[in-house]
């Protein structure tokens, strides 16, 4: 059993983020005793190393709620839902390759530039 700093500590967050999950929905607030402090069980710990890891694979609080619901269901539904997030992901890469390609662009014009008034990073951003 742990006290809501130490399932925080014990789950590498604040204990602040504890309480943003559950009043998000994500993480249940056990009943406070008469006396003394509310007790988080094993699987508190486990929920929150689940959010925190399913946050590093770029999935959002909502889609979290989402993979949380579906963890009763069958793989498929699990499995769609992470085949949109790699659609999203994918069409985010894209984007930065895209973005990562113009940048290169333009740091090789500055670099080629004889003027010191005239950038071309400035002048590609007017409008």
């Amino acid at each position: 059993m742990y006290t809501i700093s130490k399932l925080a500590t014990e789950a590498s967050v604040g204990v602040e983020t504890i309480r943003f999950y559950e009043r998000k929905g994500l993480l249940e607030q056990p009943i406070k005793p008469m006396q003394g402090y509310r007790q988080y069980t094993a699987d508190a710990l486990s929920r929150v190393l689940f959010i925190k890891r399913a946050q590093s694979l770029g999935f959002t609080l909502a889609e979290i709620s989402s993979l949380l619901v579906l963890s009763a269901s069958n793989c498929d539904d699990v499995q769609q839902l992470a085949e949109q997030k790699l659609v999203v992901i994918e069409d985010k890469l894209r984007d930065l390759l895209h973005l990562q390609e113009s940048l290169i662009s333009l740091v090789s014009d500055c670099k080629k530039n004889p003027s010191d008034k005239d950038c071309p990073i400035m002048q590609s951003l007017q409008p």
